[in-house]
């Protein structure tokens, strides 16, 4: 199998990314997913602010000698993080790359691009992927309907957004969502990806900065164990099924609905956080895709990442000989 473009342009062995998860995209994590050959990504926004990011890149870096990125997710917000200062850190501490996400202005993939960054863009359509394209990112991350966070408004999933995103760009795509195993890898490059990105599967390992009962409870949970919040606010996001995400389902169900305002209590992100640090899996909400259902142990990145290019070899092989 020749090794996929993405792996010389990102600098890695295996084509497997990270995802840039907010509160557990940290350095122990990170590197731990670069030295095991595939790309780590540090989350900005999971810093308080701007200088320590600086302390987390550099961190990170004490943690490994392998190429490793910077998820920036780019929200609509009443009062917007920092972003320039973001990304003068992430430029001045010399990240070879940036994983962006959300509402990002041309001039930020013009910063990035002049300053030497590789690029990735992640998606939930084909059109935003097209845009995407356009303002030069070199890579996009397509995300399918399975995934984890916010999968769009249009619920497409993989086997068909997948295929429909390869043969509508030009640059290489990276699936992203429902993909836990080789299986899944082998399916994502039958389809024409040349890598995948896993966000769940990550939080199962022995490295995630999060309580063990948290990942408990992702090997527990079935595939049938998630549920779509913020449906009737526009803005969807896939969670774990908990008393908390529940609850905000019985709200928005209410005749005439309800605001964010009303559901800020519950969701709020220090109040997740703390249930990640804390092990409360019922007390806030813990971001998970449907890809839970195929999660049945715990181990290091290094085994996950072996055992996952195994897999991958072993179901390409075995599908051809089927033909």
């Amino acid at each position: 199998m020749n090794p996929p473009k993405i792996t010389s342009r990102l600098g890695i062995r295996v084509p497997i990314v990270q995802g840039g998860m907010q509160w557990v995209g940290r350095a122990e994590l990170a590197a731990a997913v670069s030295n095991a050959g595939a790309l780590g990504m540090l989350s900005a926004l999971t810093q308080p602010t701007p200088d320590a990011l600086r302390a987390e890149i550099a961190r990170c870096r004490a943690l490994t000698g392998q190429p490793f990125g910077v998820n920036v997710t780019m929200l609509r917000t009443v009062t917007p993080p920092p972003y320039d200062e973001i990304f003068a850190a992430i430029i001045d501490m010399a990240v070879p790359v940036v994983e962006t996400a959300g509402n990002v202005p041309a001039e930020v993939f013009e910063r990035l691009i002049r300053a030497g960054i590789t690029v990735i863009h992640k998606c939930t359509s084909v059109r935003h992927a097209l845009a995407a394209e356009k303002r030069g990112v070199h890579i996009v991350s397509i995300d399918g309907f399975e995934c984890a966070g916010h999968p769009g408004e249009e619920d497409v999933p993989g086997l068909v957004l997948i295929p429909a995103a390869v043969s509508a760009l030009s640059i290489p795509v990276i699936a992203s969502g429902g993909i836990a195993d080789g299986r899944g890898m082998a399916a994502a490059l039958a389809l024409g990806a040349q890598g995948v990105n896993m966000g769940t599967r990550f939080v199962a390992t022995q490295e995630a900065p999060v309580h063990e009962n948290i990942k408990t409870a992702l090997v527990r949970a079935r595939e049938t164990d998630t549920r779509l919040m913020f449906r009737t606010l526009g803005n969807t996001a896939r969670v774990l099924s908990n008393p908390i995400s529940n609850e905000v389902l019985s709200l928005e169900r209410r005749p005439g609905g309800c605001s964010f305002e009303e559901l800020r209590p519950l969701v709020a992100g220090a109040r997740g956080r703390a249930a990640l640090e804390s092990g409360t899996v019922d007390d806030g909400v813990v971001w998970a895709g449907q890809v839970v259902g195929l999660i049945d142990d715990i181990p290091s990145c290094q085994d996950l990442v072996d055992r996952m290019m195994r897999q991958c070899r072993e179901r390409l092989a075995a599908s051809a000989a089927l033909l």
